[in-house]
């Protein structure tokens, strides 16, 4: 096989997840979690298995339906077995991260969630407290941001270890870090919840949260500003419910609907 090696970044593909063949979504981050396991690059990996970027990435995004050839050289270069690729492969994913900002019903819409589907229920902040052995105002507070998104991925690191089923709410910020949402892609059903801008202050208002952000008479453009800078990011979920003027069963039912079928459960 001829390599064809790209620096382009590689965009990801625009079939969303659920339209993908099953089995070669759970392929794809079966060898993304080796790579990252072994820190590994795609480039990497592609110039020890003689195979192009674009293969690579196709594989992992799920698009891709490679030979068993070209699976025993990726798997040589991530020093496995082409049994460690395929075996006992998962077509659905039993974990399922909410994204979005503040107000968006993470938290209430999750736990509802995890009771339906019989899941633990994690809200990602707290885990993050238990990390770093204080809240989430003092992080920041005594050691920055920097700091924080530290503490954040090691908390999401661990809450993917523990648990192989659950529902997981994130905080707002975090695809903030581009590695930390590309490890949240690869072993969660990621769910965007999604409402505008007057909806999140309105809830976050109504839930006695004065915060600078609620309180500042600019909030509205803060928050407008701050939407429209991670709006790129939320998209690249594998699901989104948008939740903008709807009662909290209708959002659930969607919500529900939606994640039993990716993650191809009863309904």
């Amino acid at each position: 096989m001829i390599m064809h090696s790209t620096s382009s970044k590689i965009s990801e593909p625009e079939t969303p997840a659920e339209e993908r063949n099953p089995l070669l979504v759970a392929l794809g981050e079966r060898v993304r979690a080796l790579r990252e396991k072994r820190a590994l690059s795609r480039k990497a990996v592609c110039v020890a298995a003689n195979v192009s970027e674009r293969h690579l990435a196709n594989l992992e995004y799920g698009t891709g339906n490679p030979s068993i050839l070209v699976l025993s050289q990726i798997a040589g270069a991530l020093s496995s077995s082409l049994a460690d690729l395929v075996a006992d492969l998962r077509t659905g994913r039993g974990r399922v991260a909410l994204i979005g900002l503040r107000g968006a019903g993470k938290s209430t819409l999750g736990a509802r969630l995890a009771a339906d589907l019989g899941y633990p229920f994690v809200e990602l902040s707290r885990e993050v407290e238990k990390v770093a052995g204080c809240s989430v105002t003092e992080i920041h507070a005594l050691y920055g941001a920097a700091a924080y998104r530290r503490y954040e991925r090691r908390a999401l690191e661990e809450s993917i270890a523990r648990y192989s089923e659950g529902v997981i709410a994130t905080p707002g910020g975090i695809v903030s870090e581009p590695e930390t949402l590309e490890l949240l892609l690869a072993h969660c059903c990621t769910v965007w919840l999604k409402a505008s801008p007057e909806e999140h202050m309105r809830r976050v208002v109504a839930q006695g949260d004065l915060r600078p952000m609620a309180a500042s008479t600019e909030a509205m453009e803060d928050l407008r500003r701050i939407l429209a800078g991670r709006t790129a990011s939320y998209a690249k979920a594998d699901l989104s419910v948008d939740t903008s003027g709807a009662a909290l069963d209708a959002s659930f039912a969607s919500l529900r609907t939606q994640v039993r079928a990716a993650l191809q459960l009863p309904g």
